[in-house]
Parts: C-alpha cells; sequence; structure tokens
C-alpha cells in the first residue's frame, strides 16, 4: 500500500480542554461497547454482526450516494480512473476546523483534504520533501528559515498561495490571535515573526533555536488556509464552509454535527512534489457520515453501505478481515495512551503513591484482554516508532507486592472494606473517561480492577461534555486522567507535558486555577531544551531524560501504543496515511463493477 501523501502530525487530545493557549473542545459523540452495556472483561471477543440490518440505519442517509466508475485494481496493474462517491464513516464529528486544533482525529481528516502544507513529511522514511514550498533554507542557530513557493497555486476562491499569504498563516499559528480567541500552535515553538522577502519568498524568524518548526511545516497543524479564513473569529470555524484551503477537495456542504460533502477541485494541479499522483483527486465526491454506533459503521461498510471507515474495535477486526475487507492500522508515532497523575491533588502526591499505582497497573492484561495486534504494550512513554523513544519496560514491569510495600511505606493502611485509608480520607481517586481513546471506558475499568487489589479505588466516569470540562482542569476533582498525543517529532513530548502546551499535568503557568500549583521545574527545563537544540543527537538525549524522569517520578502510566485503525472495502484502492495515521483521499478510487 502506497502512503505517498499526507502529513506528520497528529495530536489527538486527550481531553476536553477550553484553556485559551492551547486546548480544542472535542465532540462528545461517540459510543464504546461497555456504554451500551457489553461486557469488556473478557479475552478479545468476535462478535457476530448483521450487516444489512446495521446497514439499514443509514440507507436513507446514504441513498444519493452514486458508485464509481469502473477501475482495474492496482494490483492487475491497471490505472486508476476518475469518477464516483465516497462514503466515509466517521466516529464523531469535527469541532473546529482552525489547523492547530486538527489534532483531534475528526478535525485533521477533513483539514488533511482541504489544505495543503508548505512541505510534506514521508509517512515511510520521514523525510522533509517539497511541496507548496519548492525549496527552503536555514541558518545554522536554526533561528531562521526561508522558504521559496510553487508559483501559480489558488486558494479555492481564486485569491494566490503567496508569501503574504503564508507569512499571515505562520504569525497566527506561531503567535495567535488574541481579539478572534485563535490559539497559538503547539507545533510551532518560540517564535517571533516572519517577513516577506519577495511575492514568493518569506523567510520565518525565532526568538531561539527552533528545531523542530521544519518538521511543524508538514503537520495538519500548519495547513495554509486563506486570509479570509483567518480574518474569522475561532468559533466561527467550527463550520466547514468557512474554511478556504488549497487542497484537492472544497466543502460542498454540511449539515453541522451529521454529514460533510467533499467536491473535488478539478484545477488542483499542486500535490506534493513525490507523489505517485498529480493532477486533480481520482473521486468527484467525499460523503463524510458522523456515525458513533460502532456496529452500524461495522455492518453498513461489511453491507456495502460504507466504503470506508474509522475506529473498528478490536473485537471486530477478524470479522472485518474474514470477509475480504482490508483493515488498516497506523500507528501515531508519539505519547502513548497513558493514564498521568495530577500531583496538586493530595491523594497523589506522594511519589511512592505514584510508583506503587504505576506497579500495579498491569498493561499486558489490558492490551491481552481487550485490544489486538495492532495496539502494542507500551514499553516507554513514546511509542517504539517515535524519534526519540528509549526502552523503559524494566521500570515499567508491573508488580503487586511493590506496590503494596510502597502504599505500606507511605502511610496508607487497608480499612475494613479493602479500600486504604490515612488520616481519615479514603484512597479513592476519579477518572473521566476519554471517548476518542479506543475503548477507554474499558481499559479504566480493567485498571480499577487492578488497583483495587492493591487496596485503591478509581472511579471511572462518563460525565457530559460540560462537566468534563471544567472537572478536568480541577486536580482536586480529577486527580488522574487520560493522555495521548502524535506527531513524528522529538517536540511531541514537549506538546503533551508542557505547561503552556497541553499541559497533561496541570502545572503552574498552565491549565490549573490553583493559586499554589505544582510545578517540575526540571520537567519543563527539559523540555524548554529539548526545543532549542541545534545538536539532532544532544536532543534526543534530552528526550531520553524526559521519558525517564517521568517514569521514575511516576507522572506517567503509559498502557498501549495507540493506532489508527481503519476498514476498507475490498474495491477501494489507493488509500493512504500521513505519518501519523490521518487518511488522504487525494489518491483514492473505486472498482465497484
Amino acid at each position: 500500500m502506497s502512503a505517498r501523501f499526507g502529513q506528520a502530525f497528529a495530536p489527538s487530545y486527550s481531553d476536553v480542554q477550553t484553556s485559551f493557549h492551547h486546548h480544542f473542545p472535542r465532540s462528545a459523540a461517540g459510543s464504546t461497547p461497555s456504554e451500551r452495556g457489553i461486557p469488556m472483561i473478557f479475552p478479545r471477543p468476535v462478535r457476530a454482526i448483521s450487516a444489512g440490518v446495521a446497514a439499514l440505519a443509514l440507507a436513507t442517509v446514504l441513498a444519493a450516494c452514486g458508485g464509481a466508475e469502473t477501475a482495474k485494481q492496482a494490483d492487475d496493474g491497471g490505472a486508476p480512473v476518475t469518477g464516483g462517491t465516497l462514503v466515509y464513516l466517521e466516529q464523531q464529528a469535527h469541532t473546529n476546523l482552525y489547523p492547530p486544533s486538527g489534532g483531534f482525529y475528526p478535525n485533521g481528516g477533513i483539514l488533511n483534504q482541504i489544505t495543503d502544507k508548505l512541505t510534506f513529511q514521508d509517512p515511510e522514511t520521514l523525510k522533509i520533501e517539497p511541496w507548496l514550498a519548492e525549496s527552503w533554507t536555514s541558518n545554522p542557530e536554526l533561528t531562521q528559515y526561508t522558504f521559496k513557493l510553487r508559483s501559480g497555486v489558488t486558494f479555492s476562491d481564486g485569491t494566490p498561495v503567496d508569501a503574504a499569504a503564508v507569512a499571515r498563516n505562520f504569525d497566527t499559528y506561531g503567535l495567535g490571535n488574541k481579539a478572534l480567541n485563535q490559539p497559538v500552535s503547539e507545533v510551532i515553538n518560540n517564535y517571533d515573526h516572519s517577513e516577506v522577502v519577495d511575492p514568493l519568498t518569506v523567510r520565518f524568524h525565532f526568538k531561539k533555536s527552533s528545531p523542530g518548526f521544519l518538521q511543524g511545516t508538514a503537520t495538519i497543524g500548519s495547513g495554509i488556509v486563506s486570509i479570509s479564513t483567518l480574518d474569522r473569529k475561532f468559533d466561527e470555524l467550527g463550520d466547514a464552509r468557512n474554511i478556504i484551503g488549497s487542497g484537492p477537495f472544497t466543502v460542498a456542504s454540511e449539515v453541522l454535527g451529521k454529514e460533510l460533502v467533499l467536491e473535488a477541485r478539478k484545477d488542483y494541479n499542486w500535490g506534493p512534489a513525490t507523489a505517485k499522483h498529480q493532477g486533480r483527486a481520482y473521486l468527484d465526491t467525499v460523503k463524510i457520515v458522523v456515525t458513533p454506533e460502532d456496529s452500524v459503521r461495522t455492518g453498513s461498510l461489511l453491507a456495502g453501505q460504507g466504503d470506508l471507515i474509522r475506529q473498528v474495535q478490536a473485537y471486530d477486526e477478524k470479522q472485518v478481515a474474514g470477509q475480504n475487507f482490508t483493515i488498516h492500522a497506523p500507528g501515531t508515532r508519539g505519547v502513548n495512551d497513558s493514564i498521568v497523575f495530577r500531583p496538586d491533588n493530595a491523594l497523589v502526591s506522594d511519589v511512592r503513591v505514584r510508583q506503587a499505582l504505576l506497579k500495579a497497573t498491569d498493561t499486558h492484561e489490558v492490551v491481552d484482554t481487550i485490544f489486538s495486534e495492532n495496539y502494542p504494550v507500551a514499553t516507554s512513554v513514546l511509542a517504539k516508532d517515535a524519534q526519540g523513544y528509549v526502552d523503559l519496560s524494566d521500570k515499567l514491569r508491573h508488580d503487586q507486592d511493590k506496590a503494596k510495600q510502597l502504599l505500606d511505606e507511605a502511610g496508607w493502611k487497608v480499612g475494613a472494606d479493602g479500600i486504604r485509608t490515612k488520616d481519615g480520607a479514603q484512597l479513592s481517586l476519579t477518572i473521566y473517561e476519554s471517548l476518542p481513546q479506543p475503548q477507554n471506558k474499558a481499559v479504566l475499568q480493567l485498571v480499577a480492577q487492578q488497583w483495587q487489589k492493591v487496596g485503591v479505588k478509581l472511579n471511572v466516569l462518563a460525565g457530559d461534555s460540560g462537566s468534563k470540562t471544567v472537572d478536568s482542569l480541577d486536580p482536586e476533582k480529577t486527580p488522574v486522567s487520560v493522555a495521548m498525543v502524535g506527531r513524528a517529532d522529538p517536540d511531541v513530548i514537549k506538546s503533551q507535558f508542557y505547561p503552556k502546551n497541553r499541559d497533561a499535568l496541570l502545572q503552574l503557568g498552565g491549565s490549573s486555577q490553583k493559586v499554589k500549583s505544582f510545578v517540575d521545574e526540571k520537567l519543563n527545563a527539559l523540555l524548554e531544551a529539548e526545543t532549542a537544540r541545534t545538536d539532532p543527537q544532544q536532543r534526543l538525549k534530552d528526550v531520553a531524560d524526559i521519558q525517564n524522569h517521568l517514569i521514575d517520578q511516576a507522572l506517567v502510566i503509559p498502557i498501549f501504543e495507540e493506532p489508527q485503525v481503519f476498514a476498507s472495502a475490498p474495491y477501494l484502492h489507493g488509500l493512504s496515511f500521513e505519518a501519523v495515521g490521518r487518511p488522504s483521499l487525494y489518491g483514492v478510487w473505486l472498482n465497484k463493477g
């Protein structure tokens, strides 16, 4: 399978948070089997689904979708043909299409079709290659980057993609726009200002070295949009019709929260320089239908009422593959699906308590019970294919006896009900499930069972989006949280843990509303150093030190490496993915004949 068209940034936002600086709301849509009352704590069930019945729920929505023109399969050596409508079933509705909020996968899945980037990151080699920029240079200190743009590129409204437009994009992403409530992008560090050298040359200046910037220009968060788009308030960018990009598709219509229709831009002719396909997209139309129910997405695909679906649950993979449908599970190359602590909460402020809960967590049991081979057990904070990964398996080894010993040493004694107490307080913690993470409620419920064996209670809450948003920013109410983010660059670890980025630990200077907040000065110094190194090897050493510090202080419990799991019909060809799992539909064609 070719994976030549895409980008390399996929921050999959870990919690519903609304801090102006860096958090973007996620949709509350979606459901897991455990929400529907289906038992989850059993070895990898494969459920039988009546495809025809499941698809019936979408019949009226999909009735208008036409088939593609006949095409010979690529493995038969035939050439692709143009035409047809792709029906893409998405688990959740998009929230906002301001490009830096593209980390939420439903957002990024749309932005990847309607925007282009300055550069392209090959998802296999991770090499940065030309796209809207035909060439670039930087100074030795990596405080200046100069890009020469391709000529003749236009936005879908006819305005040019020139140096002035690109400069405005990165001034917005690098500095934010408080007047329009547009936040700073988490992929851009140390930004100062842009300079328009000539109509097709733009230079970017940084306050100090910014080694991750070049890769940042290839990410979803750096999709180039028109100046008229950037003139809109952040809240207006939840309407896809307000996003004007230069990509291979444009937005034709939208029913907010339900359906989005994309149309091929017929004059598109500026894909990445190394892309096998050039010119307009093969498809005429893409219909994205929000389909929260897992069984409906899967059943519709198997019944021929959908062509491509995202978020195939592990228990459905064998059934889908067994009917000659293709499972795609690209990795996300970033911070693993994890539980993170908020040390501001008195119950978890003692490092011995956090270390005990890390030791009490049996990640192998979680993966073996709930997931498939597409979900490797985490062996560090970062995934194995992430840049800067170090193997910390020994530090993460499950040890229930050690967990009990640490809790005893911390003064927590087992009570009559089996839950530990200290100074009249019960060691009872609360966590909210994260809907975008696969089977997250089942994961947390199993972790709760494991922690109960050492005398700790974990309350797993669903919660409405409003209460979750507020409570997630209060360490007193939410001492533990779910976290994950992907990006094919070492800066991904700063994105997750730095106070002015995602601030997973709710540190001082970040999202926490407490006057006297927790701060980890050593961690923050390492994060700041990593994003300003000009020596690549020193940068990777910093990333290794950060991972060791997070585990030594038991601030994070990595669970598994999270893929993005899709399934496609056997007549769908040319599907590719960026370096962290968003689909590219540019080179897709259908052969339903």
